[in-house]
Order: structure tokens, then sequence, then C-alpha cells
């Protein structure tokens, strides 16, 4: 028989009792709703602040055999094999991804797969960074047979370094006992963020130590909104021939009704002297004031005396980005780019920057020029690129 009261499950009926107040109705919904808002943070707090406490460890726990592991990635010749299965299976996938996208040779094998012909993607330049938690996995065990004859060094990540994975690597990760963030301690949560971060270590220390640069990351990131912060100027100018030019000694007047152009128009005039260096600019702006001031007799004087001398201008081979902060900080919706000479190569228009985030591929460029103005700490402008030796590792027998 159904308890009064409930819905034979032993949750309240949703029934409304006709005879109850609806203002206490609505009391009682809104606190029941305020009890199960405060329940689900107060776990999803924990649940952060377990993965964090977790990090946490694992930073400090880092030591000989972290640095070992470097070395064995660094001096690795071939490509960085990344496999594991299930949820560590994914994290892997993500770490080989940050690998190659900072200038890592990876890829990710599938356990099962690599012992159903996947195993010929492996070579013995490579060496491999196998992660699993247990280290008893059943399709990583059966797999490390196939790389030790492959004599593929291995760099495991798991929290038992005596398991059967421990004992075949050359180099053990130990994450030790992670106790995980969902209630039942089973679904892995704080172990995989563990592997993830451990994952980002590697990728950020290899990509220090091999110089990678911000050029570099463009180089493998050409496409979407990262690719395009990465562009040099000249790859999203617009080019000369879609500016319009005008010599020091044309009238405005002429410059205006010569230098029509056909497709997107842009809104300045660029100003070249004898030898085509850029001498000044004239912008829409510029002519509305003069128009608004009644000066229409200067509209058959030279431009030369009514345009801006002395522009600010940026050089071939700066990033889209630098321009961006450009324009922003003068205040300004035209760019001439200019090469070495000074002469005009085209020009960058505020609405081709519209929307760029703040400009930190740049500055992290900027630390690699010479003589960068860019305010960089010490140890930034003096990153040493080290050159680390690791000796043969001896390669456990299947």
């Amino acid at each position: 028989m159904r308890p009064r009261g409930t819905d034979g499950c032993g949750f309240a009926s949703r029934k409304t009792d006709m005879t109850t107040p609806l203002a206490i109705k609505k009391e009682e919904l809104s606190l029941r709703h305020n009890s199960l808002q405060e329940d689900c943070l107060s776990l999803a707090r924990h649940v952060l602040q377990t993965e964090a406490q977790t990090l946490n460890n694992l930073s400090q726990k880092l030591g000989d055999s972290f640095f070992r592991a470097v070395e064995l990635l660094w001096n690795c010749r071939g490509s960085v094999i990344v496999s594991g299965i299930g949820k560590a299976g994914l994290i892997g996938q993500k770490i080989a991804a940050t690998l190659a996208s900072t200038g890592t040779r990876s890829h990710f094998l599938h356990p099962a797969e690599a012992l159903h012909g996947d195993l010929g993607r492996v070579h013995s330049d490579d060496v491999a960074l196998v992660l699993s938690m247990s280290g008893h996995t059943e399709e990583v065990v059966r797999m490390l047979p196939a790389l030790a004859a492959l004599s593929v060094p291995i760099v495991a990540v798991t929290g038992h370094p005596a398991s059967p994975l421990g004992r075949k690597a050359a180099v053990v990760l130990d994450l030790g006992p992670i106790p995980e963030a969902c209630p039942l301690g089973l679904a892995p949560t704080a172990s995989t963020t563990a592997m993830l971060a451990l994952g980002d270590a590697f990728a950020v220390v290899l990509s220090r130590l091999r110089g990678f640069s911000a050029r570099d990351f463009a180089r493998y990131h050409p496409g979407g909104n990262l690719g395009r912060r990465l562009l040099k100027v000249e790859e999203a100018m617009r080019p000369l021939a879609d500016c319009r030019l005008a010599q020091e000694d044309q009238t405005l007047r002429q410059a205006l009704v010569q230098q029509s152009r056909p497709g997107r128009r842009t809104g300045a005039i660029m100003v070249v002297d004898g030898e085509g260096r850029l001498s000044g600019i004239f912008t829409d702006s510029d002519l509305a004031r003069l128009l608004e001031a009644n000066r229409d007799a200067f509209l058959d004087r030279p431009i030369a005396a009514v345009m801006t001398r002395q522009p600010t201008t940026i050089a071939a081979g700066e990033l889209l980005t630098t321009a961006a902060a450009v324009l922003a900080e003068r205040k300004i919706s035209e760019l001439p780019v200019v090469d070495a000479d000074g002469r005009p190569l085209g020009l960058i228009d505020i609405t081709d920057v519209v929307g760029m985030a703040p400009p930190w591929p740049a500055q992290a460029e900027s630390r690699e020029q010479p003589g960068s103005s860019g305010s960089t700490d010490a140890a930034s402008r003096e990153m040493p690129i080290l050159r680390l030796h690791v000796p043969e590792w001896e390669v456990p027998e299947a």
C-alpha cells in the first residue's frame, strides 16, 4: 500500500493539497529549490577542490623521474606515441594533440588497435608515453611486449609503479593513490585531471626547450580565429592594388577622383614622395573636417598641404595582433604596411581586425626580437635553449 503523502517511491507526492494556501506552496517550492541549488553547488565545489588539491600534490611530487622522462622525450628522434584506453585514452588523445601543436611530433595509438595492425605506425626511434592508472589494463599490458620487441622505451604514467606497466617502463611517473572526486569514488575524475595536467607539463617544458615561438605556433595553427591572430600583416592587409595612392603634388580633388577602386573601399589615401616612400596619409575623416570647416578651397591644393605627415605605420613581418594593438592604442582607423625602405605595401583597416582578442601572441613574439621595446623580465628575454643528453635506455625484455 502506498504511504500517505508519497508517490510510492519514497518521494513526496507532487499532488497539490487544495486546502493549503498557494502562498505556502510557493514558499515550500522555493525552499526546496534553494536547498537543491546549495547541494549542487556544494558538490561542484567539492569536485573542483578535490581536483585542485590533486594537482597541488602532484606538483610537489615532481622530481627526478619527470626530468628523466623529459630527457627521453626531448631526445626522441621519431615521434612520441601516446597510448591509453578508456578515459585515460581520451586524455592521451588530448596530450598527443597538445604535444604536436607545440613542436613535439606525436600521435595517439589505441592499445587494442595496436594489436591489429596499428603497431605498423611505431618505429624504434619513437618513445611511448603510456597512461593507465591501475597499470593492469588488459589491452595496455598486451601491447607492452610488442613495444619492447621494437626497442621502444616507455614512459609510464600510472598510480601503481609495481604494476606490469610500471615494471616494463624505462621511466615511471608515479601518480600515487588519488581519491576520485565523484561520491562513489569510481568515475575517473581527479586521476584523469592529473594525467591531463602532467601531459600539459610535458608539452610546455618540451616546447620551451625547443625554443618554440609564436611564429612556429602560427605555422601549426593556420585556421580559425586562433590562426587569424597569428597571421602576419602582409597576409591580411589590403594589397596595394586595392588601396588609394596619390603623389604629393596631386591636388586633393584629383586624388579623390582618380583613386576610386572597385570593391571594398579603404578609408584613406596613402601619399608617396617622388621616390615612392610613404610621406603622409589623408583619411575620410580629414575630408569631413575640411568640408565642415568650409575649407573647400583646399580641394584644389596639393594633397601634401592637408595630409598627415609621418603617419603611424607597421612593418611587414609583424603580427596582425600587433596591428590591432597599434590601431587601438593610437585610436586610428587605417594603418599603412611598409617595407624596410618605407614604401607602402598595403593597408590594414580597422574593419579588418574588429573583434580580435588582446595581442598575447604579439607580446610573446616581441620577446624574440633583439632590441624589442616590450617590457619583459630578464628571464623571459634570455630563455635558455637547453641541450639535454640522455643515455641509451635499456628496454626491459618482454
